[in-house]
């Protein structure tokens, strides 16, 4: 069938993914190919010490996302779109949403950017025995706790975004595992809430008198595939206002972004792996089996069907990239020059290849909020250069890519040198990508290894939420996600592969030592800032 035919006939499918900078939609055909698009930019805010998202703007944007997509659909196919196959929803992973008995929202959205849970975190994670990231929801809560906040008595619900999306649209509060196990600590086995960790927890709430336990308040784990609901009557109208929409849709688990991008790059099978870098970054490589040790920067998430994941994931990546491509752009604007943004990335990252190995003797510090995995409790954006250096464009924009992605080496050394974890296959998705090659080369000496980019680098979120909504509906009896995924998505589409050079590797690791020394820079301007 055609697009237009596909669509009137209700046979497409839709993923939708909340991320931190661009909600973002994507239809597909039968063959899983793309039909149309919708997108809405939103900004987080810095509100009484805390990142967070109106829920307001969190609907505001869906609709206005969706809407697009329907605009998108009627240039293109000349129909609206009344019926669909199936849908999921994804978000940024992580973060806090308590609601009470009666579904009202308790505080604010707090998000996995927010840092200010380093004392809850370490007395989950030595309760535990288990790395337990500041920005894990179980984090947030814990947080609650010990400030004394009175709201975490009359808690009924805790969820993600990803998850508070899909409890409006259909009823149903689930989450996929992957999303889950940013949550709480998925035991591997029976792909659920550990059941020890969460008895130890709910023995130290129960001293502290609360009259909920933890599997109370938890979303329900679900596994890809497993039946999530459907869309209501009331979820409906609430995505597309217009009432087009019509209820009854199939949905997936809800999942973040990081099941999604595991989905995205085909990177579910242990001994495999990928790595996203846009406004966050974070790698995920599949594992054979468990670590030896538990690492305050490697965190032990899941794939979406609930093989044991090792994540580093730093809070920052692109912003500083995005803020300094902006000042270009104010530059030229000045000198009458409307600048088009896709065509000023392009040309300023592919002068970056151009800069000298060093850098020219700068350093680039692209922290906008605390950074855990090398224990900076607060952010602040900073370029260093040495006097007898060179200060070019080439050198400057070349230490920007390195300074983007340099955190991440920390816990990926660790995994790699330390545990010796197998990794056949590393896939690069996000922004980060979007120019052709140099976010590749970069990486490609940032880990030592070869890295592959495919066509859907920049859009991975949406279209692999988009592909797990199909597997719930395509699978065959006992057809394992991995398997759909190499039959029915990925045959043929290997994507274009870069190996690293040894000298650019060599190169890398000298500016990373600079860089490393140099993080004391960051601790002092924290201390300047507090005065």
């Amino acid at each position: 069938m055609d697009g237009k035919t596909i669509i009137v006939n209700g046979r497409a499918v839709l993923g939708i993914e909340l991320g931190s900078t661009r909600i973002k939609a994507v239809l597909l055909d039968e063959g899983l190919v793309s039909l149309a698009h919708g997108s809405h930019s939103w900004e987080n805010k810095f509100v009484d010490g805390l990142w967070t998202y109106s829920l307001d703007d969190v609907w505001a944007g869906l609709q206005d996302c969706y809407a697009n997509l329907r605009r998108d659909v009627m240039e293109k196919y000349g129909v609206e779109i009344t019926r669909l196959r199936a849908v999921g929803f994804s978000g940024m992973m992580h973060g806090y949403l308590p609601f009470d008995k009666d579904g009202r929202q308790l505080a604010a959205f707090r998000t996995w950017r927010n840092t200010n849970t380093a004392e809850a975190a370490a007395e989950l994670t030595e309760l535990l025995e288990f790395n337990i990231p500041l920005r894990w929801s179980i984090s947030h809560l814990y947080q609650a706790v010990l400030d004394g906040e009175e709201h975490v008595a009359d808690i009924s619900y805790i969820t993600t975004l990803a998850g508070y999306v899909h409890w409006k649209l259909t009823g149903k509060r689930v989450m996929g595992v992957g999303e889950a196990s940013g949550m709480f600590p998925i035991d591997p086995e029976t792909k659920d809430y550990d059941s020890a960790m969460v008895a130890k927890f709910d023995d130290m709430m129960a001293r502290r008198e609360y009259r909920w336990r933890l599997r109370d308040i938890l979303p329900t784990v679900l596994c890809a595939g497993d039946d999530a609901g459907t869309i209501t009557a009331e979820g409906a109208r609430l995505l597309d206002p217009s009432g087009n929409l019509q209820p009854g849709t199939v949905t997936c688990p809800p999942e973040g972004d990081a099941g999604t991008g595991m989905v995205a790059t085909n990177a579910v099978r242990p001994r495999t792996g990928n790595v996203s870098c846009g406004t966050s970054s974070f790698s995920m490589i599949v594992l054979e089996h468990n670590l030896k040790h538990h690492y305050p920067s490697i965190d032990i998430v899941t794939t979406p069907d609930g093989w044991p994941v090792a994540m580093v994931h730093c809070n920052n990546c692109t912003s500083d990239i995005n803020a300094w491509v902006d000042v270009f752009r104010q530059g030229l604007e000045l000198f009458g020059c409307d600048a088009d943004t896709g065509t000023l990335f392009t040309k300023l990252f592919n002068v970056a290849l151009e800069g000298e190995a060093d850098c020219g003797g700068l350093l680039s510090y692209n922290f906008y909020s605390g950074e855990p995995v090398v224990a900076l409790a607060e952010g602040h954006p900073m370029v260093m250069r040495f006097v007898n250096g060179k200060f070019s464009l080439a050198n400057l924009m070349r230490s920007h890519l390195y300074g983007a992605v340099a955190v991440l080496k920390v816990g990926n050394d660790i995994l790699l040198n330390d545990e010796h974890v197998a990794l056949d296959k590393l896939t690069g998705h996000g922004g980060f990508f979007n120019t052709p090659l140099v976010g590749q080369k970069i990486l490609t000496a940032v880990f030592g290894t070869p890295i592959t980019v495919m066509k859907s680098a920049g859009e991975g979120g949406a279209w692999g939420i988009a592909l797990l909504a199909a597997y719930s509906v395509d699978k065959k009896d006992g057809q394992h996600l991995a398997d759909y995924l190499d039959e029915k998505v990925f045959a043929g589409n290997e994507g274009v592969t870069l190996a690293p050079d040894k000298a650019e590797v060599e190169d890398f690791n000298r500016y990373y030592k600079s860089w490393i020394e140099g993080l004391d820079m960051e601790r002092a301007a924290s201390n300047v800032s507090n005065r």
